[in-house]
């Protein structure tokens, strides 16, 4: 019989997965867009095709100014309230905390943007560690945030499942040996987050429960 390593650790990515933020980045993008670049409509479809990479990166591979980074997080605190918390993610986290798992966010924002983000919609108590982008060498596709959250949890790769909607968080993932999770309820382009390789697919974040069964604590019958 196969040896089927027990998992304890499930990690998650932010935009996308936990909460439905698209409409508001968009609106954030917009601004910066306008004030930095100038008149005419924000190429907001392009950036969207990045998701999950840190946003000066983004900026980078789109040609635009790095100076849109300030307005643009600006803007993204000032809608924070509004963005909404995916239906069925806060009973999945609890329950997941129920069975005994430890929870982690690796996300393309930086730390203290996400931190302030899951404070405000009232999801930060479920988590151990929320890791920004700005706090790893080499942010996703690499795996340094998805190892930087394996090495806080101390869990080893085989134990843990990383829940993303874009391409760069499968990417991540698979290059830290743990199991990558596509979650297509927001993902811009599914095409895209297919290719790239996903392990397993959820629809929806139920559908996470039956692949994370209770853990069980050694030497509890």
């Amino acid at each position: 019989m196969e040896n089927v390593p027990m998992r304890s650790v499930v990690i998650f990515d932010l935009d996308g997965v936990l909460v439905d933020s698209h409409e508001m980045m968009g609106r954030a993008f917009a601004v910066a867009y306008a004030e930095v670049v100038g008149a005419g409509p924000a190429p907001f479809a392009d950036y969207q095709r990045y998701q999950g990479l840190y946003f000066p990166e983004i900026m980078r591979r789109m040609g635009l100014p790095l100076e849109m980074e300030e307005p643009f997080v600006r803007e993204s605190y000032r809608l924070a309230a509004q963005v909404p918390v995916v239906h069925g993610v806060a009973d999945l986290l609890q329950t997941l905390r129920t069975r005994g798992f430890r929870l982690a966010v690796a996300t393309g924002k930086a730390g203290p943007r996400a931190r302030s983000l899951l404070t405000t919609l009232n999801l930060i108590q479920h988590f151990d560690h929320v890791i920004g982008s700005d706090e790893v060498v080499n942010a996703k596709p690499a795996p340094d945030i998805v190892l930087r959250a394996l090495s806080l949890l101390d869990a080893e790769p085989d134990a843990a499942v990383m829940v993303g909607d874009a391409p760069a968080d499968i990417r991540s993932a698979r290059a830290a040996g743990v199991t990558s999770v596509a979650a297509t309820w927001a993902t811009v382009d599914e095409d895209d987050l297919m290719a790239a390789g996903p392990d397993l697919v959820i629809h929806s974040p139920d559908e996470l429960l039956p692949v994370c069964p209770p853990v069980s604590v050694p030497g509890r019958w």
